[in-house]
């Protein structure tokens, strides 16, 4: 038996246990799928078997990995030759200071210091083709890859030392399918011929159906059922497990879900005043370049004469490229060298109260294109209209204020909260940097209203981002998002950290919502399964560019791009459970 894991309970402090007398078994070769809620101990589980847990956490129980109790082990050199984690979210596991090379000359350097450089090198470059990143980009930073870009980092540092168990505790959630779907294919081959074990920690039950053997349930701190992929989503014994299964959202191209219809049409003649709530110093402007920007006659003979839904946001040629390898001389000959185009000539038409989605595999340009349409990052060139005003043209101080209309809800809330600030601190600070308000005080009343709105307890105000599970605080995220009542949000993979049920919970109040607040999104995500629920409107993207396009039902059931044709074969297919 590689793992054996008997009555394990971990405490911490005096509260109650997070893991609660749980026992399990990994054969050599074998894959465990570990699901359950956000906060039931799957994590916890996984850093006890690597010993990584806070010195306050009091842990009860035996784990023996290879015929070997870890407990036993002082030193640390059999964690990663025999044990292997890869985290969940590798911008907080990775260095900003270190590039991705350093990373991993660091972990064999500590392991083989033997290890001639060259041959470090050699293996660090291999570890990164192996999860699709080009070795041209190991001596670039943590903070020049994508989410997804960055768990393929992970993965690569995590099998440099080739373990005998590999704890993966939500690999794939930023990744697209097609590479996550490749990677546990590479995963399979990996465990079966090395017989490496693989515990699988994840709410993506599509996965665990296709790449485990068996399947644990957790709930509240214990496992409440165990069985093969078979047994359990084909008659599941327990009351969670049965509700867990009922809550996904499969994907089926054939029978769409209903969505709700685009707005009415509107006759471009009858214009809207697009100066509400626009701030004075850039209303002077947008009139003023709306009097330079009059069509001629014959672009004009050119507009259709049909009524048009009204267009809140025109994207225009938008480019953003980035140079990250090579030098002066190389590129001076092949100015290619080293360039990555990240989003490379998009053009987007987003419709006043629609969810227009963008799919595509990770690093394909998705997050960038978010980022420069709300001139979070500058792009190169292109045009970015909102309500008619050019963002590009704007001044730092003029773009701070119109983004109160325009929001952003990113994929990792942990990561883009501070540590040190309340919930209700997080959430006042839009209201104070728009001067919404003048000071704290005065937005406690707004703040307990949007908390409420998006299902939170108040009382939960006073708490730090560490006290929260990672549904609470994406609600968290979206109401700081609603705080300053915008019209336009931008949806940057926000659910893909959550599990079946709590993602279930979120997308359903994002779609309230919507409705209440009358907002317009862009949701950027690599599930397609999502995409079909939520979306009126997706565009497909792959290497900077947008393939294909149109309403959800046309791209899903009748793909044109091959590429769109691979991202749907990808998607594995959950078993329905039998009535």
């Amino acid at each position: 038996m590689l793992l054996e894991v008997e009555n394990l309970t971990v405490r911490y402090g005096d509260a109650e246990p997070a893991v609660d007398r749980v026992t399990f078994h990994l054969q050599a070769g074998e894959a465990l799928g570990l699901i359950g809620e956000s906060g039931c101990g799957k994590s916890t589980i996984g850093r006890s078997l690597i010993k990584l847990l806070p010195k306050y956490a009091n842990i009860e129980g035996t784990i023996c990995v290879d015929g070997e109790a870890i407990a036993e082990r002082k030193d640390g050199t059999w964690r990663g030759e025999k044990v292997g984690l890869i985290f969940q979210d590798p911008m907080t596991r990775l260095d900003p200071l270190m590039s991705i090379e350093a990373h991993g000359l660091e972990v064999l350097a500590s392991h083989y210091p033997k290890l001639s450089p060259q041959s470090a090198k050699q293996r660090v470059y291999d570890a990164l083709r192996s999860v699709r990143i080009d070795p041209s980009r190991a001596r670039q930073y943590p903070h020049e890859f994508s989410g997804g870009m960055r768990q393929r980092v992970a993965i690569a540092l995590s099998l440099l030392l080739n373990p005998v168990l590999l704890i993966a505790d939500e690999p794939t959630t930023s990744l697209d399918i097609t590479l996550a779907t490749d990677i546990l294919k590479e995963l399979t081959v990996l465990r079966k011929s090395r017989s490496m074990g693989l515990l699988l920690v994840t709410h993506d039950l599509g996965m665990v159906a296709e790449y485990c053997d068996r399947i644990a349930v957790m709930y509240n701190g214990a496992i409440v059922e165990t069985g093969t992929v078979e047994e359990i989503f084909h008659s599941p014994q327990h009351p969670y497990t049965q509700s867990l299964l009922a809550s996904v959202l499969h994907f089926n191209p054939e029978i769409l879900t209903p969505i709700e219809a685009l707005p009415e049409v509107q006759n471009p003649e009858a214009q809207e005043n697009i100066s509400e709530n626009m701030p004075e110093n850039i209303q002077s402007e947008h009139q003023e370049s709306s009097e330079h920007q009059e069509p001629t006659v014959a672009e004009q003979e050119k507009l259709p004469k049909k009524p048009m839904p009204r267009v809140i946001l025109y994207v225009s040629q938008l480019k953003k490229h980035y140079v990250t390898g090579g030098n002066l001389l190389t590129r001076f000959v092949d100015p290619s060298i080293g360039l990555v185009k990240a989003v490379d000539g998009i053009d987007l038409e987003i419709i006043s109260g629609e969810t227009f989605g963008i799919i595509g595999e990770s690093g394909s340009g998705k997050s960038t294109t978010g980022r420069a349409i709300l001139q979070l990052i500058k792009p190169d060139r292109g045009s970015v209209r909102f309500n008619g005003v050019e963002l590009t043209r704007l001044k730092q101080e003029q773009m701070r204020q119109m983004r109160s209309q325009m929001q952003m809800i990113f994929q990792d809330p942990r990561a883009c909260f501070s540590p040190y600030m309340n919930v209700f601190r997080s959430v006042a600070d839009p209201l104070l940097i728009h001067k919404i308000v003048p000071d704290l005080e005065s937005a406690r009343d707004k703040v307990y209203a949007i908390l409420e709105k998006v299902g939170l307890n108040s009382q939960l105000a006073d708490r730090y981002p560490s006290d929260l599970s990672g549904g609470q605080l994406q609600r968290v995220a979206i109401a700081r998002a609603l705080i300053t009542n915008p019209k336009f949000i931008i949806c940057d993979e926000p659910v893909s950290m959550l599990d079946a049920s709590i993602q279930s919970q979120v997308l359903q109040l994002m779609r309230d919502l919507k409705q209440e607040f009358k907002l317009t999104y862009i949701f950027i995500t690599h599930d397609l399964a999502v995409a079909q629920f939520f979306c009126d409107r997706i565009a497909v993207m792959r290497r900077g560019k947008i393939v294909e396009h149109g309403s959800t039902e046309a791209v899903l059931t009748n793909p044109q791009h091959e590429y769109t044709k691979a991202l749907i074969a990808s998607i594995p297919r959950i078993p329905h459970v039998n009535s």
